[in-house]
């Protein structure tokens, strides 16, 4: 049976959604499957796969401490793949950015002839250009030659949205035909509505929520203004919003909250399980997508309209091509915009419905994981089939290609 490695960074495979569907997917088509992630009392949930885990370092509040904890889960991840190696032999290795160091973990294996797949979920210049806002600098530089050497060292790109695909061709110089848009909608199976939960309302008519991890990128700070904007300055007080999930932006948006006065009205409950998640979001009567970045394709907005939830957002290219007529759009940073579409959607329970059953229509036909799987199944067909196919293609590229543009 096929034995295929799947190395994440960052997260537990308890809290990490996407990876959960690929493993489960390949286990489910007759792979067998070993992930390498930290370990959380969560991991053991998912039967048929296996997991080698190590304890999670401190999260990085600073680049000395992203630097540590990085070089401390790539050096456990490296002797964990390792010892899988040696003791249960895998035929393929795909690894999770960012960041974007593990191309070297991958290449011992690549000499034995075991196909590297990179699955790049964000970019890490981007990142870090959003945390500092800075393009320049020996740090921005360095992520930039790494994430080069992760596209050249992989034998198949995956990328979650069309964004990501042009910056793998057009950026990191992939040759044509080796990169795959795999979507990150949730499963259907596992969206069936639950019992709402008044309780979450907190006394309140009405919930909006947030769902996710929290970074810096993912912009809480900027839906606590607009809920500011909302209380304060349009004056709504009859909503409650819940903002579910954990990461290192949960405790300064905590103090945010605090410091705009909106505490009254603002939750945080912390880390919740798949069913928890969806329970609140069965509950609510909108969701907020404060994201202000052009590449993200935002998983949280699928989610929401998983459940006929309809949301507000930014209008960026990638949820306005996910989500479409499901959401409602103020311009890009536009704070108070952002309030009033907010106050709009929750005063019209009419147009909430029709939104959500939008929203529930495009995940049912085109963005369901159930749409996606055939893709992702696909690129380990192909790397099997032919796993140096990569190696010879890359040696005649002297340049990047555009889509589509033949070698």
């Amino acid at each position: 049976m096929t034995h295929v490695l799947l190395v994440v960074e960052n997260v537990a495979l308890a809290r990490d959604h996407r990876l959960q569907k690929q493993a489960l997917s390949l286990h489910a088509h007759g792979y067998r499957v070993t992930v390498i992630c930290r370990s959380d009392p969560g991991n053991g949930r998912f039967p048929g796969i296996g997991l080698r885990t190590y304890r999670a370092p401190a999260d990085g509040e600073n680049k000395l401490g992203f630097l540590r904890e990085y070089g401390y889960s790539f050096a456990m991840a490296s002797w964990l793949a390792a010892r899988v190696f040696l003791t249960d032999r895998f035929d393929a290795i795909q690894v999770s950015g960012t960041p974007d160091i593990y191309f070297a973990l991958a290449a011992p294996f690549r000499l034995l002839r075991r196909p590297f797949v990179l699955d790049q979920r964000d970019l890490s210049p981007e990142l870090y250009a959003l945390r500092y806002g800075r393009r320049d600098g020996a740090m921005y530089r360095a992520l930039c030659w790494l994430e080069r050497r992760s596209y050249s060292a992989a034998d198949e790109v995956i990328t979650v949205n069309s964004a990501l695909e042009e910056t793998a061709y057009l950026r990191g110089g992939v040759p044509p035909g080796t990169v795959t848009v795999v979507g990150n909608g949730p499963r259907l199976d596992r969206t069936a509505r639950r019992p709402p939960r008044p309780e979450f309302k907190q006394g309140k008519p009405l919930l909006c929520c947030w769902l996710g991890l929290m970074g810096p990128q993912d912009r809480v700070d900027v839906a606590l203004r607009a809920i500011d904007h909302l209380i304060h300055v349009i004056g709504r007080t009859d909503c409650h919003f819940a903002f579910v999930g954990d990461g290192e932006a949960r405790a300064p948006a905590q103090r945010l909250a605090a410091e705009l006065g909106i505490s009254d009205w603002v939750s945080f409950p912390g880390w919740a399980d798949q069913d928890e998640a969806f329970t609140y979001l069965s509950t609510a009567d909108a969701g907020l997508e404060p994201n202000i970045e052009e590449i993200v394709s935002p998983v949280k907005g699928m989610e929401y309209m998983a459940f006929g939830l309809p949301f507000v957002s930014f209008d960026l290219a990638q949820t306005r091509a996910l989500a479409g007529d499901a959401a409602v759009y103020a311009p890009p940073g536009d704070v108070p915009r952002f309030a009033a579409l907010i106050d709009e959607l929750l005063s019209d329970p009419a147009r909430r419905a029709e939104l959500g059953r939008t929203g529930r229509r495009l995940i049912e036909e085109r963005l369901a994981w159930e749409r996606q799987e055939k893709a992702y199944l696909g690129v380990f067909e192909r790397i099997l089939a032919h796993p140096r196919r990569r190696g010879l293609v890359s040696r005649a590229r002297a340049r990047p290609h555009a889509p589509g543009e033949m070698v």
